[in-house]
């Protein structure tokens, strides 16, 4: 049975909901809407990788990183162009230079496997960040300011939640569409055995490049939106270890290697840290970490994998 038409409609209804978010939300649960839009972004993007490849990688940061000072010195440079210009030059900036660095380390690096290949990636993150803060050129330790770009007349917070609502949305069509494909097929032969993929001739070499670099370039993508609406960046705000930890995350309460997994874990551990445990500062770490285990424990393919379990049985 064909339930192709039937999820997409869901998605299409989903999508409607969200977008009507800010006309009926108080601020702060906007703002927790974006948090959320832009978490399931980056964890939908970090998943063509590890999710679908198996390929975990701990320094996804590096491309937000890149992607938001890359976008933010190109816009600085074109601050003459009309408003609705500076966010899809920046954008472009910001794809394209992700699109070279991954290109660039993704031969060396994805020769690496497991442990090895995440250990790897968390460096590049870190060179990346020494990079940006210690080279004058990148502005990255005296911060970088981003042109506002909301419209006249509409709120800048309900503006950037759309914003992320879109990008997130665009990630997810991506992601579907390769998961779909002969592609997708190919990442999880090498997730399930790439050498055994490799000897019955699937081109594991070519498709986990391609696979590194298009969730490279969403990856920045979001950084640029991400960058935006803080309005001013450095170094330190978006070269975040919490954020390659949180990625990885977002997939193990969702589910690992699916669709929407990453959704999931990214509305789920962002609701629970900002909605739930948001008052808890001082426990908030320990209550996080804690229901983590407890969830992870109980549902060891994510919560994808318990409703699965749940409507087989």
């Amino acid at each position: 049975m064909n339930r192709t038409p039937a999820l997409i409609a869901l998605v299409i209804a989903a999508a409607v909901l969200l977008a009507a978010g800010p006309m009926v939300l108080p601020p702060f649960y906007v703002r927790v809407g974006q948090l959320m839009l832009y978490s399931a972004g980056l964890g939908l993007a970090w998943g063509i990788l590890g999710g679908f490849a198996g390929y975990a990688s701990f320094g996804h940061a590096a491309f937000i990183g890149v992607g938001a000072f890359i976008a933010g010195l190109v816009e600085n440079q074109f601050s003459t162009l009309p408003t609705a210009l500076l966010l899809p030059v920046g954008l472009l900036a910001a794809a394209a230079a992700c699109a070279i660095l991954s290109a660039l380390i993704a031969y060396p690096i994805l020769r690496l496997r497991g442990t090895f290949f995440a250990i790897a990636m968390l460096g590049v993150s870190h060179v990346c960040a020494e990079v940006t803060n210690n080279i004058d050129f990148f502005q990255g330790s005296m911060g970088l300011n981003f042109p506002p770009i909301a419209p006249a007349g509409m709120d800048p917070a309900n503006f950037f939640y759309e914003l992320y609502l879109a990008g997130a949305l665009l990630i997810l069509l991506t992601a579907w569409q390769i998961k779909r494909s002969r592609f997708g097929a190919g990442l999880l032969s090498i997730r399930e055995d790439e050498d055994t993929a490799r000897m019955l001739g699937v081109p594991t070499e070519r498709y986990k490049r391609t696979a590194f670099v298009i969730s490279a370039v969403l990856t920045g993508l979001m950084g640029v939106i991400y960058a935006h609406s803080l309005g001013y960046i450095t170094t330190d705000s978006v070269y975040r270890d919490d954020t390659n930890l949180s990625l990885i995350v977002y997939s193990l309460l969702g589910g690992m290697g699916t669709l929407f997994g990453p959704v999931i874990g990214a509305f789920l551990l962002v609701f629970i840290t900002q909605v739930i445990l948001g008052r808890l500062l001082d426990f908030h770490l320990f209550a996080t970490g804690l229901l983590l285990v407890l969830l992870i424990l109980a549902a060891p393919g994510g919560v994808s994998g318990l409703l699965k379990r749940r409507k087989t049985a």
